[in-house]
């Protein structure tokens, strides 16, 4: 996937006294995306942000707001994401009863759906969504908290997904999120990686350096063998 990876931002580790003008600098930097990583201390044990959160996102930048959804039960709460300014909705599929279902109610709203892998998680559960999905997101650590090491792992599960999405003619993007530095830029897209989640990374030193940190990660994915 050299040449054409993606990177997206997560809010996650930005300064949230002054979000709004933490994305306005990260989008005046140069990301892709901006992702946001909704947690709702049961399906996972940390607690983070909900729907005003994206909508306080909204106005402060053109670029597509992408939201990872790290709660249970989904569904019921994916109309008020999407209507708060999502656009990409990106799930667990055993957070939900009914995946199908649910990547169906995301698309109907007018918003890309797309599903979520962790770690531990087989590929093999994608294949009865690979005709309707337009993203999978590939952990690279244990989600619940930012600041993990990247899994050593990871580019074998990369490399697994981007085969099995290729193998369908999926043109779905495969993002991958934790622990993402311009090294494990290099192996992840190296692997078949997309679209890269950097939290961070992408916000060290402040927002002087935010464009510098986005060109880090750039020239790491560029070097992928």
């Amino acid at each position: 996937m050299t040449g054409l990876v993606k990177i997206a931002p997560s809010i996650l580790a930005a300064d949230f006294a002054r979000l709004g003008e933490e994305v306005a600098a990260m989008t005046a930097a140069g990301c892709d995306y901006l992702h946001l990583d909704v947690m709702d201390g049961h399906y996972v044990p940390n607690l983070t942000m909900g729907p005003m959160v994206v909508a306080a996102c909204r106005p402060h930048t053109p670029k597509p707001l992408d939201v990872h959804l790290m709660i249970a039960p989904v569904e019921p709460l994916v109309a008020d994401f999407v209507k708060a300014g999502a656009d990409i909705v990106s799930f667990h599929p055993e957070a939900s009863d009914n995946p199908a279902r649910t990547i169906a109610a995301i698309k109907k709203l007018g918003a890309r759906a797309g599903l979520v892998l962790k770690p531990e998680t087989p590929e093999s559960v994608l294949k009865p969504f690979l005709a309707d999905i337009d993203l999978v997101l590939q952990m690279t650590v244990e989600p619940g908290f930012g600041g993990q090491t990247y899994l050593p792992d990871s580019p074998r599960k990369i490399a697994r997904v981007r085969a099995l999405l290729s193998s369908a003619a999926s043109d779905a993007e495969l993002e991958v999120d934790g622990g993402i530095t311009p090294e494990t830029a290099r192996i992840s897209a190296a692997a078949g990686a997309s679209v890269l989640v950097a939290g961070t990374s992408s916000f060290a030193n402040g927002p002087q350096a935010y464009a510098a940190n986005i060109a880090k990660l750039r020239a790491g994915a560029r070097q992928a063998a």
